[in-house]
């Protein structure tokens, strides 16, 4: 009932509002993490000490896992019935008429809004689970599909592990950066 209630929202709006929504969404995850961060940390450099400008943490790392999720679900959408993969429309909406530039643009945006947000933050205060849990509950578009349900809690767990493996908030935002980035752009090709 609530997948059909939102791709019924989603289809009464106009590409413009979904992507506005979506910037909304993180901008206000954002000032979330700012007044949290502002009683978590005693001052700006205790935060910026989560970045450790490592290549092998973040591109190796980050970037290698990122990778490896998304040719693992790219495999999966060739095997398994498209309906597993219906969320409601929301990511055909947000990437097929995008460029290449814009849908950088949304991934990093997206990448670094949330990161920081739910691993450094909620993670950093109440520790790996909760805040897994908690990333993948605010992703309630998937939560209507057993098998999105089943992919969201799985990758939230693994990019949480991989902020408690690496103590490095700038590899989980490149992990999350090149998920989101490769498959949009799968998205784009699949609908054009």
């Amino acid at each position: 009932m609530r997948k059909n209630k939102q791709a019924d929202l989603i289809r009464h709006m106009t590409d413009k509002e979904v992507l506005n929504a979506l910037y909304l969404t993180q901008a206000l995850l954002l000032l979330f993490s700012f007044i949290i961060g502002f009683f978590l940390f005693k001052d700006a450099a205790s935060f910026f000490r989560l970045f450790k400008w490592s290549f092998l943490d973040i591109a190796v790392i980050g970037g290698g896992a990122g990778a490896a999720v998304v040719a693992i679900d790219l495999y999966l959408m060739k095997i398994l019935p498209e309906k597993y993969y219906d969320d409601g429309g929301i990511n055909e909406r947000l990437f097929t008429g995008r460029s290449t530039a814009g849908i950088f643009g949304i991934a990093c945006f997206v990448a670094i809004a949330e990161e920081i947000f739910f691993r450094g933050m909620i993670q950093t205060m109440f520790g790996f689970i909760p805040a897994s849990i908690f990333f993948a509950l605010i992703h309630i578009r998937y939560l209507s599909q057993w098998y999105l349900t089943l992919n969201v809690i799985l990758l939230s767990f693994g990019i949480g592990w991989l902020f408690e493996w690496t103590g490095n908030l700038a590899a989980v935002i490149m992990m999350h950066f090149t998920i989101d980035f490769l498959l949009g752009l799968a998205i784009r090709s699949k609908y054009n």
